[in-house]
């Protein structure tokens, strides 16, 4: 059996009872090296085999997964945050698929979740933003049609925008031809980890700001006005709200 395992966005605390448990009675594993802390793998068998995937190509851990399965041992495919966002590890679920090797997968704590803990926002405030659109800016990976930055920001939603700290200055500059140049905007950097950091502006400073504070990767930018303070009271605590659980006060 192979395992997908979402390892949380760094601190080793956030990663998930059920991951921990098979990643430390894993006979083969395979991490991103170049995101996942090694703090994980803390308590891994000591005769475990442990590859890091940063310079492995999709062939190479699929033989590494084929060699396992034939061998009957349990494989451990540890990625960072939660898979299913920006993981790749859809191709790899597929070809096991096509091998007859059986998968499941356990969900981790994805960085834009853990980035709203650290600001300590809710990024779905009524009367604000219902919406949050996770994306990324166009780099050597092409964007589908219509779903350009500016394309998504026109919705004037909560925006989560993953790899990408690299172009901020462009990434800025689109999003302003929609939202307003005073929209609230933040930067977390490698969220969860010891040396975290946070830089919050609007969208008209925040790329001087990040650039001053030296981030260049490794980091998820927060849009919209979910980081300011007006919001509506949620109906679901209103006393003067009914609901399935409780009557309305009169």
């Amino acid at each position: 059996m192979v395992y997908f395992i979402g390892a949380g966005p760094g601190d080793p605390d956030l990663l998930t009872i059920k991951g921990k448990k098979i990643i430390d009675r894993a006979d083969v594993i395979i991490y991103a090296g170049s995101l996942v802390n090694k703090e994980i793998l803390k308590d891994a068998k000591a005769d475990a085999a442990i590859y890091n995937s940063a310079a492995m190509t999709l062939e190479e851990v699929l033989a590494v997964m084929q060699k396992a399965e034939a061998d009957g041992l349990v494989t451990a495919r540890v990625h960072t945050g939660d898979p299913s966002v920006f993981g790749a590890h859809r191709e790899q679920m597929d070809a096991l698929k096509q091998l007859g090797i059986p998968y499941e997968v356990i969900p981790g704590v994805s960085s834009f979740v853990a980035a709203a803990a650290a600001l300590k926002k809710e990024y779905t405030l009524p009367g604000v933003s219902q919406t949050v659109i996770l994306t990324r800016m166009e780099g050597r990976t092409a964007m589908p049609p219509k779903e350009s930055i500016r394309d998504l920001a026109r919705h004037n939603a909560t925006m989560v925008i993953f790899l990408s700290v690299g172009m901020i200055d462009r990434l800025a500059a689109e999003l302003m031809q929609e939202y307003r140049p005073d929209t609230l905007a933040a930067v977390v950097y490698k969220v969860s980890w010891e040396n975290q950091k946070i830089v919050q502006g609007t969208l008209s400073d925040i790329a001087r700001k990040v650039t001053d504070a030296g981030i260049k990767k490794t980091a998820l930018i927060v849009v919209g006005d979910f980081l300011g303070e007006e919001y509506e009271l949620s109906r679901l605590y209103d006393k003067t709200f009914s609901h399935e659980y409780r009557r309305a006060e009169h």
